[in-house]
């Protein structure tokens, strides 16, 4: 299933993307791929992140990890000002035409 995540930070993507590289072990964990993370072009604090996770209890499990909430917000996520979206099983990627 895919989830589109769209958040606010405050220490901008770099800040974002080292967190993210430091916990790979519960990406892993959590059957997470991510397919697309990054900011808009103006704004270095306004992201999406499109991830696959492999199960709804990868899912589960990533919402409800505590020492990853703590490492999100320590970046520079702003918690309250994210949103999590499942999206439709029925989807087009990468089509080129």
């Amino acid at each position: 299933m895919f989830v589109k995540i769209e958040q606010k930070l405050s220490k901008g993507f770099n800040s974002w993307k080292t967190m993210m590289l430091a916990n790979g072990d519960k990406i892993k964990k959590y059957g997470m791929t991510l397919a697309f993370a990054g900011t808009e072009k103006e704004d270095d604090n306004s992201m999406t992140v499109l991830v696959h996770f492999e199960s709804p209890d990868g899912l589960k499990g990533f919402g409800s990890d505590a020492e990853l909430t703590q490492a999100r917000i320590d970046c520079g996520v702003i918690m309250d000002q994210s949103k999590m979206t499942i999206m439709n099983d029925e989807s087009v990627m990468n089509h080129k035409g």
